[in-house]
């Protein structure tokens, strides 16, 4: 698609477009995180939400005056929505329909009904009633040991911060939620000590 930037939405402003859609949606990544334990803790360069694959034209139809582009094999750029090409990708950038300035990442995830299902492990499964948490002003977001799960993968400075700031403040049970989900998914990872 060649060179684009960065301006994404706040938390608040994706929960303000989004208000009219029933979808179990969630902020994701690091700024669930940040939702999570209290003010934003550093600089995000985009914001990620969590939507289930099947109710994803919801979200498309709240933001209908933008373009969709699936992000995947190495490029990002607009695909139609019934394109085959679409189905075993989970990314999608929501930008301006005229110019390659992106707003959003939402991640299509698996599910069946009202079950996630962890898309790197597919027998992790939860009611979306376990996975989407919400701040005290309603804005949805992602369960920290969900985020931490998928951060996991590649562990970065950031994601060594994030799970320092997250761990003391969640239960005793998503602790452990973690700890089993990361054996599974990551055998013999660093961050299973610290848990």
């Amino acid at each position: 698609m060649g060179e684009f930037t960065w301006e994404p939405w706040t938390p608040s402003e994706v929960e303000a477009r989004l208000r009219g859609v029933s979808a179990p949606w969630c902020v994701a990544a690091g700024w669930a995180i940040d939702l999570f334990a209290g003010p934003e803790h550093r600089n995000h360069e985009d914001i990620e939400i969590a939507v289930p694959r099947g109710r994803f034209p919801e979200i498309q139809a709240a933001l209908s005056g933008f373009r969709f582009d699936i992000v995947g094999y190495g490029v990002n750029r607009y695909w139609p929505i019934d394109d085959p090409v679409f189905e075993p990708t989970h990314q999608t950038w929501v930008r301006e329909p005229d110019r390659a300035v992106y707003h959003l990442d939402v991640f299509r995830e698996p599910h069946e009904a009202d079950t996630w299902i962890c898309r790197r492990a597919p027998e992790i499964r939860l009611p979306y009633s376990s996975v989407i948490m919400r701040t005290a002003e309603g804005t949805p977001y992602l369960a920290p040991q969900i985020v931490l799960l998928f951060k996991a993968k590649a562990a970065r400075e950031k994601d060594d911060a994030d799970l320092a700031r997250a761990l003391p403040l969640m239960e005793p049970w998503s602790r452990e939620w973690l700890r089993d989900a990361l054996g599974r998914v990551h055998p013999g990872h660093r961050w299973l000590e610290r848990i």
